[in-house]
């Protein structure tokens, strides 16, 4: 059996290392100092800010940044007055925010481990959970929402992004601006599924990760079977040396879910 979360541990940590993705580019100083003025933005896609009253009042808030390490977003909320638990499988990526935390004398608590599993955590923990893009990691995203749901308090808000799952249905190694584009893989996707051991090797070796394309009944249908209540919704797209795909789609979505609370939902 394949151990996923080990895999992708030592992918991004490789990746983490290696500098080049800009998801592993501590945020400054300055922006920091921003930050703490009011003036700062975070992204759950590529490219697109987050919308600002998705947060609602932000400082004080008890925020668990889930799988969202490499000092950028979680010092951003803790410099905007979050009380910010970072919660990353990459000891790699932690040190960043890490590192950011003691430059700038930012308060954050650190916990490495596998988004699936907040065990760790009691009922009811946080009001807020920021997840970006990085559920394309994990191997089964309903026991993420469980999760979730489990340790937000009534009310509380799930801020995710994800990946569409028609991203998956391409070889995007093998597109050419001067090819037909052409249906290969079936949905939803999953690496395990078409690579060999030896290609799974040599891509974590290089700092790519295990992905899997969830289908949207279990990324935005799971989270409503979690007790969640969808109230906000966007795309983004990337670029198009990213993926070809960007000409003709957004390739990315990011929900604002919110626990229900019988006091609220009825």
């Amino acid at each position: 059996m394949t151990d996923v979360v080990s895999l992708n541990r030592k992918a991004w940590d490789t990746q983490s290392i290696q500098g080049d993705s800009r998801w592993v580019q501590p945020i400054s100083s300055s922006e920091v100092a921003a930050a703490r003025a009011g003036q700062w933005s975070v992204i759950l896609t590529p490219t697109k800010a987050v919308p600002a009253h998705w947060f609602g009042e932000i400082a004080g808030k008890e925020v668990l940044a889930l799988a969202s390490g490499g000092g950028q977003q979680v010092p951003t909320l803790a410099a905007a007055g979050a009380s910010v638990t970072s919660f990353d499988n990459s000891p790699a990526q932690l040190q960043k925010d890490r590192d950011v935390a003691d430059r700038d004398g930012l308060d954050i608590q650190f916990e490495q481990g596998d988004m699936a599993d907040l065990t760790r955590f009691p009922v009811e923990s946080f009001d807020l959970i920021f997840h970006p893009v990085s559920n394309v990691f994990a191997e089964n995203v309903t026991v993420v929402w469980q999760e979730c749901a489990r340790v937000l308090k009534p009310g509380g808000r799930l801020l995710a992004g994800f990946m569409k799952p028609d991203l998956f249905l391409f070889d995007h190694e093998k597109m050419s601006p001067d090819s037909p584009i052409e249906v290969v893989f079936e949905l939803p996707y999953s690496d395990l599924d078409h690579l060999s051991d030896e290609e799974i090797s040599r891509n974590i070796n290089e700092g790519e990760a295990l992905e899997f394309g969830h289908s949207l009944e279990d990324q935005i249908g799971g989270q409503i079977a979690a007790g969640f209540v969808v109230a906000g919704f966007y795309e983004d797209r990337w670029s198009n040396e990213a993926s070809l795909l960007n000409r003709y789609m957004p390739t990315s979505m990011a929900t604002l879910a919110i626990k229900n609370d019988p006091a609220i939902f009825r």
